[in-house]
C-alpha cells in the first residue's frame, strides 16, 4: 500500500480541500456507525447505529465530535488506517493494544494522529469490539440520512475494505479537555449482570420460568452478531405460541421455541412473531454486546417492574 503523501485531497466539484481517512487493513469486519435510523420502525426500518453505543458516544465527546458522528466500528481488531490530515482520535470500547508507526501508545482514548501515520488495533484482550472516532467525523453513503450499516437490512454502505478512502469532516480546533483518568471503564469480570424490564408478555410465562430466567446462568452463544445475542442454558417452557408479529424494541428478551433467549441488539428485526418476556437497559445492553462468545451472563429484573 502507498504511504498518503499529501495533507489533504483536492475535491474538482466543491473547489475544497477534503481530509480523508484511508483504510489499509480492515480487520474482520469494519463498518460505519452513527446515530442510525431511529424512529422509522413504522417503515419496517430498523434503527441500527453502534452495538455499544456508550463506547461510540465517549470516543465522539474526546475529539470534539457531536455524539452522533460518524465512527468506525471494529469486530476483533486487525484494522490499520491512516489520513490525509493530521487529526485528534479516539479508541475506545473492548480494550486492545493500540500503535502508531509500529509504537505502543500509552492512552489510545484520545491521541493525535499526524498525516501519513499508521494507527493499528490488535485483537482485544476483553471484548469484541473497537470504536474509532476521528476528529470531523467518519462520513460514507447516506441511506435515509444515515451512513450507518446495518448488517440485517443491508442498509447503509458495506464494510469497509482495504484501500477505501473515507471522507472527514470539519474538525473543531481543539476538542474540550477532559482528564483520561475519568473516562475508564471498569471491565466486568465473572459473571456480567444485565438489568432488565418485566414485559410485554412475560405473562404468557409461568413462574417456574420466569424464575429460571433470573437465577440461570446463562452463556453466549457463538452463534451471536450485531442482531442479536444467543444466549444457551435452561430452556424456558412457551408451549404452542399463536401471536401476531408485533415491534421489537432494542434490547428485547425474545424466547423463541427452543426457549433459549435472544437479546436484540442494534441491527435488530423491527417485528417478531416470539414472545418477549423482558427488555434489557440500554447501559447493560453495551456490556452485553462486549460479551465474547463463552461469556457468562444473568438477568436482574429492576425494581418496581
Amino acid at each position: 500500500m502507498t504511504a498518503l503523501l499529501d495533507s489533504r485531497t483536492w475535491d474538482s466539484n466543491t473547489g475544497a480541500t477534503t481530509a480523508q481517512l484511508r483504510i489499509v487493513e480492515p480487520g474482520l469486519y469494519t463498518t460505519i456507525q452513527d446515530a442510525g435510523r431511529p424512529g422509522l420502525a413504522h417503515l419496517g426500518i430498523g434503527a441500527c447505529g453502534p452495538a455499544d453505543r456508550g463506547a461510540a458516544s465517549l470516543a465522539n465527546r474526546l475529539v470534539g465530535n457531536p455524539e452522533d458522528a460518524g465512527v468506525l466500528e471494529n469486530l476483533l481488531g486487525g484494522l490499520t488506517i491512516t489520513a490525509t490530515a493530521s487529526r485528534y482520535v479516539s479508541v475506545t470500547g473492548a480494550a486492545a493494544e493500540v500503535r502508531v508507526d509500529g509504537r505502543i501508545v500509552a492512552e489510545p482514548q484520545r491521541l493525535y494522529l499526524l498525516a501519513g501515520q499508521r494507527l493499528s488495533i490488535s485483537r482485544p484482550i476483553w471484548g469484541l469490539r473497537v470504536y474509532i472516532a476521528v476528529a470531523g467525523g467518519v462520513d460514507g453513503e447516506r441511506v435515509f440520512a444515515s451512513c450507518a450499516t446495518d448488517s440485517l437490512s443491508g442498509l447503509g454502505p458495506s464494510p469497509v475494505r482495504a484501500g477505501d478512502d473515507l471522507e472527514l469532516g470539519t474538525a473543531v480546533d481543539d476538542p474540550p479537555h477532559t482528564p483520561l483518568e475519568l473516562i475508564g471503564r471498569a471491565l466486568p469480570t465473572g459473571i456480567i449482570d444485565l438489568g432488565f424490564r418485566w414485559g410485554p408478555r412475560h405473562h404468557m410465562f409461568g413462574s417456574a420460568d420466569t424464575h429460571a430466567l433470573t437465577s440461570t446462568i446463562w452463556s453466549v452463544s457463538a452463534d451471536s452478531n450485531r442482531v442479536g445475542v444467543r444466549l444457551s442454558g435452561r430452556a424456558l417452557s412457551i408451549g404452542a405460541v399463536d401471536m401476531p408479529s408485533e415491534g421489537m424494541p432494542l434490547g428485547a428478551i425474545q424466547v423463541p421455541p427452543s426457549g433459549e433467549p435472544i437479546v436484540f441488539l442494534a441491527d435488530h428485526p423491527v417485528t417478531g412473531g416470539y414472545p418477549v418476556i423482558g427488555v434489557v437497559t440500554e447501559s447493560d445492553l453495551d456490556l452485553l454486546a462486549q460479551a465474547p462468545p463463552g461469556s457468562r451472563v444473568s438477568f436482574s429484573p429492576l425494581a418496581g417492574t
